[in-house]
């Protein structure tokens, strides 16, 4: 029986992991979650875990209180974090949180020697290069939950990367497809929370209706299957059945499928390499009828191509990126700039930084702070 840790087990991708678990009986080692202590205590009543971490630390003393009467350790903060991410005792580690806080976690995991199944996109946008290297180093897997890379790495299972031409990542096209900026000046918070196809936290829900979502895909695609940029293509599949796919050498393209349910992709992650039955229902594509396929609107999202043009860079820009976007959408959410804005910030602060390579985790973090700090300068 596997062990399993899962930091943001309160989340979206958490919450369903967590049914992953009751369907297959897996042990839970650990698990985590910023703020929402009370979940957190259900939680822990159903699956005893050895740990309990509550990342805002003004929560801990309500937390501990209330557990009082189990044998579970209570954490909290970085530390708590970290402490979960090197317990040898799990055999993987779900990172589920939102922003910058997953890297630390996921670096510390890996120089433990511990399997990461990785839904923290922050991770490998901002560090990609220091977390590849550092998992290759230690020997580690790192499994992603992303629906859309668990199928390029479900694609790739049997073939050698030596014969692949290109992937194909499918995108969703968000609640705003077709949509010009004309259009988008007077989007609401309500409005851009509005995903037609995948229930999901709100800050990735903002990051998909500005295609943001996809821009760091496009960039952690880069890191997890070592390609270059011109190697990736991305097409706007509304129906969200077709995952992503991969194009090989002979010009065949070799695509997963599915109904549009992270439970797949997370309990491929968690149980590789073994299938076996999913608490989702079955595709049936008779009922779809018809799948479409159609080129992004770069003008419209420039979320996306400011991405695209960060790796393309390289250096310290997707980390740049990734944090003037976490920044904005922040702000967008607090109903404190326009739906616009957030793509405007995003171009700014890549155009405003000169290029710096990363090569520690400390780099990162100085970088994220400085983007944020000429985020917040513009407001």
């Amino acid at each position: 029986m596997k062990k399993v840790s899962i930091l943001g087990s309160t989340g979206s991708i958490g919450l369903q992991a967590l049914d992953v678990a009751r369907k297959h009986k897996l042990k839970i080692q650990a698990i985590a979650a910023n703020s929402s202590y009370k979940v957190l205590e259900e939680q822990a009543r159903e699956f005893s875990p050895k740990y309990v971490c509550i990342y805002n630390e003004k929560y801990y003393n309500d937390l501990k209180t209330s557990l009082a009467d189990t044998d579970i350790t209570v954490l909290s903060g970085m530390d708590g974090l970290c402490r979960i991410a090197s317990d040898k005792d799990s055999d993987i580690v779900l990172n589920s949180v939102v922003g910058m806080v997953g890297l630390l976690p996921t670096l510390t995991a890996i120089r433990s020697g511990i399997d990461v199944a990785l839904a923290n996109k922050e991770t490998l946008v901002a560090g990609g290069n220091i977390v590849m290297s550092e998992a290759k180093r230690n020997n580690v897997n790192i499994f992603p939950v992303d629906s859309e890379h668990s199928a390029i790495f479900q694609c790739l299972q049997g073939n050698d990367m030596n014969r692949i031409n290109k992937i194909i990542l499918t995108a969703s096209g968000g609640p705003f497809f077709n949509k010009k900026k004309s259009d988008l000046q007077n989007v609401t918070v309500e409005q851009a929370l509005n995903h037609p196809n995948w229930s999901m936290g709100s800050k990735i829900t903002i990051d998909s209706s500005t295609l943001m979502n996809k821009g760091l895909e496009f960039i952690e695609a880069k890191w997890l299957f070592d390609l270059e940029p011109d190697q990736i293509e991305i097409v706007v599949h509304r129906q969200s059945v077709l995952h992503s796919a991969v194009e090989f050498k002979d010009f065949s393209v070799i695509g997963q499928m599915g109904v549009p349910d992270m439970r797949i992709p997370i309990q491929y992650a968690l149980l590789y390499p073994h299938r076996t039955e999913c608490p989702t229902r079955p595709l049936s594509l008779t009922d779809y009828g018809t799948l479409t396929f159609e080129k992004p609107d770069y003008e419209t999202f420039d979320c996306l191509t400011t991405c695209i043009d960060a790796i393309r860079k390289g250096g310290a820009y997707p980390c740049i990126v990734n944090a003037a976007n976490e920044e904005a959408v922040g702000m967008f959410l607090n109903k404190k700039i326009s739906f616009l804005k957030i793509g405007e910030l995003v171009k700014e602060s890549m155009e405003h930084f000169d290029h710096t390579d990363i090569s520690s985790y400390e780099d990162v973090i100085s970088i994220d702070n400085a983007s944020r700090e000429f985020v917040r300068s513009k407001i």
